[in-house]
């Protein structure tokens, strides 16, 4: 059996974020209180806002493109500029640097995060969108496929409802917004636990972020990661792994670990990212 060093498994962080990140978990509300989408508005300037819209994870770009923007519109934002991509060649055009200079939020659409990637991965556009977001100089949401690409280990693509094993996540490389981080989204709600742990038993450096619909994990500068909308957002630690039998099983056998920890959170309830504990609430003693 392996036995992993506790010491080897210390969390290895990076710098965190200085700005704010918003990952959705797909299906946010985008008809009655749009709780999520307005939080993202205001806090990339409210009606001061220029918001670049990036829809290249799905197959109909100009029409995901199209509802964003109305959304948007109505809110209120000053401006707003689609970046209909749909050949990588075209993340270089000077036209989207231009933009993107002006941005203060860029919101990236649901759709397929594999296309998404191989769009815009190491393109020209995404190094400067990550500067700007280290900088602190936009916010960035993404939803669904726009959130599971922003760790830099990233889900492509799995099963789901089976024991943790190998062959139920797909794992490549993300867009490293928030390299800390796996991400996986559409979580409860299409019982994604285990391809989670999955993914975890292979980088237990890493942190697991599972976020539910309509609900988003908001990242802040300070490494504070705060719950938005109507579920939940668990967060699964592999930082104190004593054991897993990652490197003895097969593909199809089921992982053995030991001393996860599992946080359950939801709306309002934050997590320390860096310390990688709870925030507690302030209680007050009845008299």
């Amino acid at each position: 059996m392996l036995q992993l060093d506790p010491l080897a498994l210390e969390p290895r962080m990076p710098q965190s974020t200085k700005t704010t990140i918003i990952a959705i978990g797909g299906a946010e509300d985008k008809v009655h209180g749009r709780e999520i989408l307005h939080t993202f508005f205001t806090r990339a300037g409210a009606t001061d806002a220029c918001i670049g819209i990036v829809p290249c994870a799905s197959r109909e770009p100009a029409a995901i493109g199209d509802r964003y923007r109305l959304i948007f519109e109505d809110m209120g934002a000053k401006s707003i500029q689609t970046f209909d991509i749909r050949e990588r060649s075209q993340a270089d055009d000077p036209l989207w640097q231009d933009y993107l200079e002006e941005c203060t939020g860029v919101f990236m659409t649901g759709g397929d995060q594999l296309r998404l990637c191989s769009l815009l991965a190491d393109t020209t556009l995404i190094e400067k969108l990550r500067l700007k977001v280290k900088l602190g100089q936009l916010v960035l949401a993404g939803t669904s496929a726009g959130a599971a690409v922003m760790g830099h280990h990233m889900i492509a693509g799995g099963g789901s409802g089976e024991s943790p094993n190998r062959s139920l996540v797909d794992l490549t490389t993300g867009l490293g917004m928030i390299p800390q981080a796996i991400v996986d989204q559409h979580f409860h709600n299409r019982n994604r636990v285990a391809r989670l742990i999955g993914a975890l038993a292979y980088h237990p450096d890493r942190l697991g972020v599972g976020i539910d619909e309509d609900t988003c994990a908001i990242f802040d500068g300070d490494g504070l990661l705060e719950v938005l909308g109507k579920g939940a957002v668990t967060i699964i630690d592999p930082g104190q792994l004593s054991y897993t039998n990652a490197a003895e099983i097969g593909t199809s056998d089921p992982l053995s670990l030991f001393d996860l920890r599992v946080h359950l959170l939801t709306h309002g309830d934050r997590y320390d990212t860096n310390d990688r504990c709870v925030v507690r609430p302030d209680r007050r003693m009845s008299a």
